[in-house]
């Protein structure tokens, strides 16, 4: 069993800078594919970031692209979200999940945008973006 626990979220000014830090415990990390989502007042969750086992492939929804990245620290055991340019709509509850010994055709299918894709998920951090 992998727990992973998120943290970092607060209010925020638009324009403003969060980073999210999702901590993970149990299993091996380097063995985790590590998504974020996130789920808006009234709104399906939704696919945000993920990165791969090696820490080297990344993809991001279109709206985040250019302002959002994903990393982790392997010494740490944590995958960060760095969210700078926030604006209001980026509002929501933010999740981390860890999806386990991803081979290719995950990544070429797109399964990592989908949520039963991901075996484990923490409990989620608020971010909330004023105007």
């Amino acid at each position: 069993q992998v727990q992973l626990e998120e943290s970092g979220g607060g209010l925020v000014q638009a324009g403003g800078s969060l980073r999210l830090s999702c901590a993970a415990s149990g299993g091996i990390f380097s063995t985790y594919a590590v998504g974020w989502f996130r789920q808006a007042p009234g709104k399906v969750r939704e696919f945000v970031a993920v990165v791969n086992r090696n820490g080297v492939t990344t993809y991001y929804k279109d709206s985040v692209k250019d302002r959002f990245t994903i990393s982790r620290d392997y010494a740490k055991n944590t995958v960060y979200l760095q969210m700078n340019s926030l604006k209001p709509e980026d509002t929501a509850v933010y999740f981390c999940a860890a999806a386990n010994t991803r081979d290719q055709a995950w990544w070429y299918s797109g399964s990592y945008f989908y949520q039963p894709s991901y075996e484990y998920w923490g409990q989620g951090t608020q971010v909330t973006v004023s105007s």
